[in-house]
């Protein structure tokens, strides 16, 4: 049994108040675990400057096909964007093959950890400053899949567990970059094998294809993708849209014809570099940089 109440500093010589990381579940950990007891899902927390801070928060899950997680160019630089407009970013280890020593199947790890990630942060909403009712996910490839496991598989709170567990995990919205969607035809083939193993139940595949389960409630969604995309098609981001577009959820598709898998970013790309500033505006269009 694992416990662990300390904050750590995430960057030597960083704010301590700015940036810690802290376990994701204080005792037993549900679904598969470690070997080793420290390797345990944990959230790292980057807040803005006081003059910046807004009371927006979003949970970031980086890719890397449910073998590792891409902190820096997804995690990391994903933290800096965030917190340079007032956002609050919580980036999630999340459960994965490799990174986290645990042998595929990886079922039901990652969602268990997304979930407890949104309902910690709403749960500590006073503590980390910020408004329970504007609480995203934002996610990338893999981490795609993770974050829009969120948007569509959530509940209001549980009967059982501790009083975090008994809080809403519904995201308010969900920002999904080149996702993994579906686990059928369309799918990334490792991310897959890890997270349902070699021959996975039917029940599970339609159960993670999440295109399948997009309701009225699912939260607005923002999406970026492109065409050039060999690793994950551009299919599962448009599959997710239509889905949304369906059940009347708001949703914003933005694609470009050129650009490889796994672009973050995409920092250096004259032509890609595009797209943050219209996700800066979706965002800005739903009040989610608005002080309040």
């Amino acid at each position: 049994m694992f416990t662990a109440t300390l904050l750590i500093p995430l960057l030597i010589g960083a704010d301590p108040a700015a940036s810690q990381t802290t376990a994701l579940w204080p005792d037993k950990i549900p679904g598969p675990v470690s070997k080793d007891p420290t390797n345990v899902p944990s959230l790292t927390v980057h807040r803005p400057t006081a003059e910046k801070v807004n009371g927006c928060a979003v949970v970031v899950c980086p890719g890397g096909g449910y073998s590792g997680r891409a902190i820096d160019h997804e995690g990391k630089q994903i933290a800096a964007w965030l917190t340079d407009r007032g956002v609050t970013a919580i980036v999630l280890k999340y459960r994965t093959v490799n990174e986290s020593k645990i042998s595929p199947p990886l079922h039901p790890g990652p969602m268990l950890d997304v979930q407890r990630a949104i309902r910690t942060v709403r749960f500590k909403a006073k503590e980390f400053g910020i408004d329970p009712h504007r609480i995203g996910v934002w996610g990338f490839s893999a981490g795609g899949h993770v974050a829009s496991t969120a948007a569509t598989h959530f509940d209001s709170g549980k009967n059982d567990g501790d009083e975090i567990d008994k809080t809403s995990c519904r995201p308010d919205f969900a920002i999904l970059a080149y996702p993994v969607i579906t686990m059928e035809t369309a799918t990334h083939g490792g991310s897959r094998r890890n997270l349902l193993g070699d021959k996975p139940d039917p029940k599970l595949v339609e159960f993670y294809s999440n295109e399948k389960h997009v309701t009225k409630d699912t939260p607005p969604v923002f999406l970026f993708h492109t065409e050039e995309d060999k690793a994950v098609p551009i299919a599962n981001s448009r599959m997710f849209a239509d889905a949304c577009k369906a059940a009347g959820v708001p949703v914003e598709l933005v694609t470009y014809e050129k650009g490889v898998h796994g672009v973050g970013l995409a920092q250096k790309d004259p032509v890609l570099s595009k797209w943050p500033e219209k996700l800066e505006a979706w965002m800005k269009g739903r009040g989610l940089l608005e002080k309040k």
